[in-house]
């Protein structure tokens, strides 16, 4: 695994070991970040499940003023903090150590604003999934900033819903085994 372009362009990262991480793949994190690619340039990304901190990192690496790795999982913290040393980046980065609910509504509440929030559970998951789509589209709407947009990583097998309150899907990618549908507050 390594980062795929900007300015740690070709460096390696390490995952957890074992199965419980699925890293995004190269191939489809390339594919999110070219849809991405005119918001990214200053933008505040969360990357929540954040596994090896692929995609957040791919973020910062490609001009994101912010990443918010949200992980409660020991490996995957350590491997984050790991990578984000390997590859020296001084700040700009910071780790939610708890789970996607308790971090997202804390975020809300601290006034933090998120340009852009990712999002990749386990596939076989489907209350993760339903859990931070719903917190993101009511109790938790204040996170994204006007024209936020909200990516989800899941199996193309498993059609997530067209919305969660306010958040409302506008695309789906397809590419390989996985999809990535892509949300936004209804009106922005």
């Amino acid at each position: 695994m390594r980062v795929i372009s900007g300015q740690y362009r070709s460096r390696v990262l390490i995952a957890p070991r074992g199965r419980d991480t699925r890293p995004t793949s190269d191939r489809l994190r390339e594919t999110l970040f070219n849809v991405l690619a005119p918001r990214i340039e200053g933008a505040v990304f969360v990357d929540l499940y954040a596994g090896s901190g692929a995609v957040g990192i791919e973020a910062l690496s490609r001009g994101a003023v912010e990443t918010v790795f949200v992980e409660w999982a020991e490996a995957a913290l350590k491997a984050i903090r790991a990578n984000l040393a390997t590859l020296g980046i001084p700040g700009g980065n910071a780790l939610e150590p708890r789970g996607v609910p308790a971090a997202l509504k804390r975020l809300a509440s601290s006034g933090r604003v998120a340009d852009i929030v990712f999002l990749d559970p386990p596939y076989e998951r489907a209350d993760e999934y339903e859990a931070a789509l719903k917190l993101l589209g009511g109790e938790c709407a204040g996170l994204l900033a006007p024209n936020a947009v909200v990516v989800a990583e899941h199996a193309k097998k498993s059609d997530l819903e067209a919305g969660y309150g306010k958040l409302l899907r506008y695309r789906t990618l397809k590419q390989g085994d996985a999809a990535l549908s892509f949300y936004r507050i209804d009106g922005d």
